[in-house]
């Protein structure tokens, strides 16, 4: 039995031991929108009439996540499902949570969904649908379209204009008119929203599948001036033909979002920012050019990531890919031990994946991408990260005092051993001498 079979098996379990005991009981949700475009679901949510105390009766170790909401998490084996009451939404007044909820039967709970594809119910035991939004038709459309008046959907958890654009760049589909109209009309509202929420929401919209179609979404209906406004700012900004034939900043950008394949967050927003210090550095002269760029798009990239709240190692990966995507361009003229210590650089791979759709977005050559990847096949590990033949404390035992003389000494001589002129500890340590006597030490 695979995974995937198992997570199915246990959600037709848990429903039949709640229509068991004579309760209602269906999955619901997203599950049913993948069931019937033919794709297993990633998880399996069951609503059900039954109360906490009746679904804990039947699963003694159900955990209650959502007393006030009616919801509990079942676990069945490996595998964990949500198991909700039906329910109508009341006020929200805080544009994220209900004010509170009225539990009622299911076409109601079906009506306070955010979009029609995602508020239909399955029975797997009667192999059922029940759909009292039209979410069947949608699908047969091809389009995301909200369940009820869009403004009220969106007013109710503003979020949802981020989710609609996420299932309409996922699956390549239109956004219906009105609800369009609507994130257009409300787009400056995302405000109200956690940058968290927004940081989370946009992250599946770049890795999702979609990404270009999605970030232009984004700019078009007004939210990314909201909360990425350097990324509005790249719409437009000319680059020099010989070197960017497909067109502008914006442009170059969304065509490698586009030739992106499974990318974590960071290296996708890494990718959305690589030339974000474009716009700002933009002038020109002989030609176009963008002098400075990667110092000033670092420096921007991180105030992204800090106003976005990105974890501290999460900005530390996306600011190095910005600021280090043009060192690949002399990289045959580095000294070895320079090409060594990029080619060790963390997650190296997410650079070289990086400076290959720049690549190939723009002028084509693969010389240099090639060049990396022949190096790191011919270079053994320990050529690359050697051990020190040296280290602080025998520079202490040379009766030199600690400072930052240390680190300028040790790097001059790992300089040496990356590059094969000293191979031995005496010849480290004589090395060492020397570079203090320069410094005068």
């Amino acid at each position: 039995m695979t995974n995937d079979q198992g997570a199915r098996t246990g959600a037709l379990e848990v429903v039949r031991r709640l229509q068991a005991r004579g309760f209602r009981a269906l999955w619901a949700g997203g599950c049913v929108r993948d069931m019937l475009m033919g794709q297993v679901p990633r998880d399996y949510d069951i609503a059900t009439n039954a109360d906490l105390q009746q679904v804990i009766g039947i699963f003694p170790h159900a955990q209650v996540v959502g007393a006030h909401f009616g919801v509990v998490v079942v676990r069945l084996d490996d595998y964990h499902y949500e198991v909700a009451r039906f329910r109508r939404d009341l006020a929200y007044s805080d544009g994220r949570h209900p004010d509170g909820v009225v539990f009622v039967d299911e076409e109601e709970d079906a009506r306070r969904r955010d979009f029609t594809i995602n508020g239909m119910f399955y029975d797997p035991v009667a192999d059922a649908v029940f759909d009292y939004v039209g979410g069947q038709a949608d699908l047969k459309k091809k389009v995301i379209r909200t369940i009820g008046d869009p403004h009220a959907r969106f007013s109710e958890d503003r979020l949802r204009m981020l989710r609609a654009i996420r299932f309409a760049c996922r699956y390549h589909w239109p956004i219906e008119e009105k609800t369009r109209e609507a994130i257009e009309k409300l787009s400056e509202s995302i405000a109200f929203i956690s940058l968290e929420r927004i940081r989370d929401e946009v992250g599946k919209i770049l890795i999702e599948g979609g990404a270009p179609l999605g970030v232009r979404w984004l700019i078009d209906l007004g939210l990314m001036a909201v909360f990425m406004p350097e990324v509005v700012a790249m719409d437009g900004v000319p680059q020099p033909p010989q070197f960017h034939p497909e067109g502008d900043v914006l442009t170059h950008t969304l065509i490698m979002l586009g030739l992106m394949r499974y990318p974590s967050v960071e290296l996708a927003m890494g990718v959305l920012l690589h030339d974000v210090g474009k716009p700002p550095t933009y002038e020109v002269r002989d030609r176009i050019r963008f002098n400075n760029h990667t110092k000033v798009g670092r420096e921007m990239a991180e105030e992204i990531c800090r106003r976005l709240r990105f974890s501290s190692e999460q900005t530390k990966h996306i600011v190095a890919l910005v600021a280090d995507h043009h060192k690949f361009m002399h990289v045959q003229e580095m000294r070895s031990s320079t090409l060594k210590r990029f080619l060790r650089t963390d997650r190296f791979e997410d650079h070289l994946a990086l400076h290959r759709i720049d690549c190939l977005s723009s002028h084509g050559e693969l010389d240099n991408y090639a060049f990396c990847k022949a190096a790191l096949e011919n270079l053994e590990p320990e050529q690359i990260r050697p051990v020190p033949l040296i280290n602080g404390r025998d520079l202490i035992a040379m009766g030199k005092k600690p400072g930052p003389a240390f680190k300028q000494v040790l790097r001059a001589v790992e300089d040496a051993q990356l590059e094969g002129r000293v191979t031995q500890r005496d010849e480290a340590l004589r090395l060492a001498a020397q570079v203090f006597e320069s410094l005068g030490l």
